[in-house]
This record gives C-alpha cells, sequence and structure tokens, in this order.
C-alpha cells in the first residue's frame, strides 16, 4: 500500500479528513519524532520537517514521489538531492499572506508610531509624549513581489505611498505600483525607498541578497522590515549601521539563527523589534494547510497541474505570465 507521510501538528479529526480524501493510501502522521525514519517508506510527503531529515537516502530509495511543504519556503527539503531528483516539491505560497502583511504592519507601525518606546514608559507609569514617525508620503520598496510581497502592495496601496518592487519575474504590474523592476535592480529600490520591506525565498540567489554593499546603498534613515528569511541579510553589517543609525531601524520576524542568541547585540539596540518568526501565523493555518493538500492530492490523483508546483532550480513557483 501506498503510504502518505505528515509532519505538521494535525488533530486526529485532521488526520481522518486526508485518510478520507486517499482512499487505497496508509497515511501516518509521523510529527517532528518520527520523521527521520517515517519518510523513508513515503511516497508522497506534507509538512515541514524541523528536525534533519536524510534527504540523500530518501532520494536514493526512488520511493519518494512527492513533497507538498507546509510553509511557502523551500529551505527546509530543497536540498541539491532532491533538487536533481524526480520528486515533485508544491509549497503553501501565498496562503498565509494576509498574516504575513499583518506582522509587516506590526512591525513597520510599531517602528514608525515607536510602540516600544511608549511601551517601557508605560511599565513606568511615564506620561511623556515623544516624537514618532509619519509613513504616510514615504516611498516603500518590496523586494519580492510573490505572494506576500503582492499582498502587502495591495493592501499599502490605500496609504498613499509610492510603492516600488523588484522580482525575478517582473510581470503582471498592478496599476498602485509604480515600477515593478527585475530582481538585478535591486540597488537602485533600496537607494530610493524610505521603507524596504523583504519578502524573497531563501535559495541560493538571495542568500545574505541584502550583503554589506547593498545595506550601504539602502537610503540614509530608511527602515528594514524583513518577513522573508534571516539569512536574506548580512546581520552583523545591518548592526553596524543600526548602531549608527544611518539605518534608522529595522523590524525583524526572521534572523540568522533561529532562535537569535542571548549574545546577539540585536536585543540591546532601541531601534529594533523583533518577533519570533510568527509571521505566517493563524489560528486557521492548520485547517488551511489540510484543506489545500487535500485539495492538491485530489489533483495529483487525477493527473491534473499541482497547485503552487515549484520550479526546483528556482525554488519557488514559477509565476503565471
Amino acid at each position: 500500500m501506498k503510504k502518505i507521510v505528515l509532519c505538521f501538528p494535525l488533530t486526529g479529526q485532521q488526520v481522518q479528513q486526508i485518510r478520507e480524501a486517499t482512499p487505497g493510501f496508509e497515511v501516518v502522521d509521523a510529527g517532528q519524532e518520527r520523521i527521520a525514519t517515517e519518510i523513508l517508506d513515503a511516497d508522497i510527503f506534507c509538512g515541514h520537517a524541523k528536525v534533519p531529515v536524510p534527504w540523500d537516502q530518501v532520494v536514493q530509495l526512488g520511493k519518494l514521489q512527492w513533497i507538498q511543504s507546509s510553509a511557502a519556503g523551500l529551505d527546509h527539503c530543497l536540498t541539491p538531492e532532491v533538487i536533481q531528483s524526480g520528486i515533485r516539491v508544491t509549497s503553501a505560497s501565498g496562503l498565509f499572506a494576509d498574516q504575513v502583511a499583518e506582522q509587516t504592519f506590526a512591525l513597520l507601525f510599531g517602528l514608525f508610531r515607536k510602540i516600544p518606546t511608549f511601551l517601557a514608559a508605560m511599565r513606568k507609569k511615564e506620561v511623556i509624549r515623544r516624537p514618532t514617525w509619519d509613513f504616510h508620503g514615504k516611498t516603500v520598496g518590496i523586494i519580492g513581489f510573490g505572494g506576500n510581497g503582492r499582498r502587502l502592495a495591495e493592501l499599502i496601496a490605500p496609504f498613499g505611498n509610492r510603492i516600488l518592487a523588484t522580482d525575478a519575474f517582473p510581470v503582471n504590474r498592478p496599476d498602485y505600483v509604480e515600477q515593478l523592476l527585475p530582481a538585478d535592480q535591486l540597488h537602485r529600490v533600496l537607494s530610493e525607498s524610505d521603507v524596504v520591506i523583504l519578502c524573497v525565498p531563501l535559495v541560493e540567489a538571495t542568500r545574505q541578497l541584502l550583503d554589506r554593499n547593498a545595506l550601504e546603498v539602502m537610503k540614509e534613515g530608511s527602515v528594514l522590515i524583513n518577513v522573508a528569511r534571516g539569512r536574506v541579510v548580512d546581520e552583523a553589517a545591518l548592526v553596524g549601521h543600526l548602531k549608527t543609525g544611518r539605518i534608522a531601524a529595522a523590524g525583524l520576524d526572521v534572523t540568522e539563527e533561529e532562535p537569535l542568541p542571548e549574545s546577539s547585540e540585536l536585543w540591546y539596540l532601541e531601534n529594533v523589534l523583533i518577533t519570533p518568526h510568527v509571521g505566517a501565523q493563524s489560528a486557521r493555518r492548520v485547517p488551511v494547510t489540510v484543506d489545500f493538500f487535500c485539495k492538491n492530492v485530489a489533483n495529483y490523483l487525477q493527473g491534473r497541474p499541482l497547485q503552487n508546483e515549484v520550479d526546483k532550480t528556482l525554488g519557488f513557483p514559477r509565476p503565471a505570465i
């Protein structure tokens, strides 16, 4: 019997929903504890392994046919062995764009309206009016214009801000985005933006995308928001710019190492707001993911195109043009 192996936090009822959608398959809820062994016998894998998985062995066995990631990011499974194999990969790209946008706004407005400063004052029962910043009228640069970047632009547009964006596939520009530029125009967008929001996936081309040179190109006094992956940014160089105030502030839902070590200087900078990688967190995350997987399983079993199928050489789904 063919086997589906699951690895994300499911209830018994949700596992049963998947069983009912996949008659003829054995469905195993491996969890993080058993995923490294159960995946060796899987035909289909759905989830996000946060423990080491022997992907080289999985590929050598030749049994696994399809990976449905429960996350938009695929750095947990797109190893060189998987990329070179015949295993199909689909992502959860765009499923939680609303939540990522909400997290972005929480970080952005928390910094602009100086919420950490006022929260510290509140704890001391101080009532002191302190300066804040204005978001309206600022130029916003969105780096990565996939599902999350597009949703952010849509929600920022009513504020009347000038919006610039870059993407590996700069197609289908909405009217409210002034310019949608190729990825190689990154420095141009950085130099013009008062707010830079990172929405790119972590692939080889985006690793340390904001390196020392790119950070130096950023407009003086600009604000950086990272809801992508920590390794997209040269963290040591960012700390240097934050300490001098050349980059005015940073809102980070992700960091280079997670959890962020206690020794990191980021903890001690007053112009930094940190959240623990909760951008896609949602009370409905698991039910939405289960529903998506069940619909994609139907596509798989009936030979229809899979939704969010990834171009493994790119590391993300190729956009429709």
